[in-house]
């Protein structure tokens, strides 16, 4: 028997009946597009607490943002990815409701004025942005929702609206949001240390290692089992809301 994979390819490489190169290839493109780090939605303005981390001496060097990094996908892994799977399927069975509890829930999780900032603020961007690409009806539905303060907007519940409006697998979102966590906190690493292209990405790959592990640890978990057990990291988020020189806005 012949086992596919998720996009309808046999393993064994030979074609399936009902697999289209073509439709493959245009969702790789969008899978790429978005988790662009230069998508507009505001992600230069955040660091995720690395600025906090710089300034107060946790991360100095380039293997100290490296164990960074991995601490914080580890923790969004276990919050907004969570949320972002349990839209995913939300959507996929049709039901708008669990969708707007998967997005309170992790709202609801997170700790910070300034973490609720950039969820919303990247989420509605997103949503404005996608409409700009295509219909997206459920995306509509969410940002009216969002114009209509039922919900919050957090935006990795909007990558899996739209992506899941592309034909992504959960995989897929689960594996885009965490990319485009590190590849954030990457890009505001060149403008706060003393560190060049060539080490972010390699830490970029080698960060990239996580995402298969990281997604099983998570994929059973229901939303109450939300968790982000990350005290250095809840300590900087704390101590950037009184830092006297800020260049990001977390």
């Amino acid at each position: 028997m012949t086992t596919c994979t998720s996009t309808g390819m046999p393993e064994d490489g030979v074609q399936s009946p009902g697999y289209s190169a073509a439709s493959d290839m245009l969702l790789l493109a969008r899978l790429l597009q978005f988790s662009d780090s230069t998508l507009p939605v505001g992600s230069f303005a955040f660091s995720n607490g690395l600025e906090s981390a710089v300034q107060t001496g946790v991360v100095t060097c380039p293997e100290d943002l490296l164990q960074f990094v991995e601490v914080v996908l580890r923790q969004a892994a276990h919050m907004d990815g969570v949320a972002a799977l349990h839209a995913h399927r939300a959507i996929s069975r049709g039901d708008f409701a669990a969708v707007l509890e998967a997005d309170q829930a992790l709202w609801d999780s997170r700790i910070g004025a300034e973490q609720h900032m950039m969820l919303a603020r990247m989420g509605k961007k997103l949503a404005e942005l996608a409409l700009r690409f295509d219909e997206f009806p459920v995306v509509r539905q969410w940002l009216a929702a969002i114009r209509d303060n039922a919900t919050p907007g957090c935006f990795p519940v909007g990558q899996a609206l739209a992506l899941a409006h592309l034909g992504a697998t959960e995989a897929q979102v689960f594996v885009v949001h965490q990319y485009s966590v590190a590849a954030m906190m990457l890009s505001a690493a060149v403008r706060l240390m003393r560190i060049d292209h060539l080490d972010t990405q390699r830490i970029l790959f080698v960060v990239q290692n996580r995402a298969p592990g990281d997604y099983e640890d998570v994929r059973e978990l229901s939303l109450d089992e939300m968790s982000g057990f990350a005290p250095v990291f809840d300590v900087l988020v704390a101590h950037h809301v009184k830092a006297h020189v800020r260049l990001f806005m977390n």
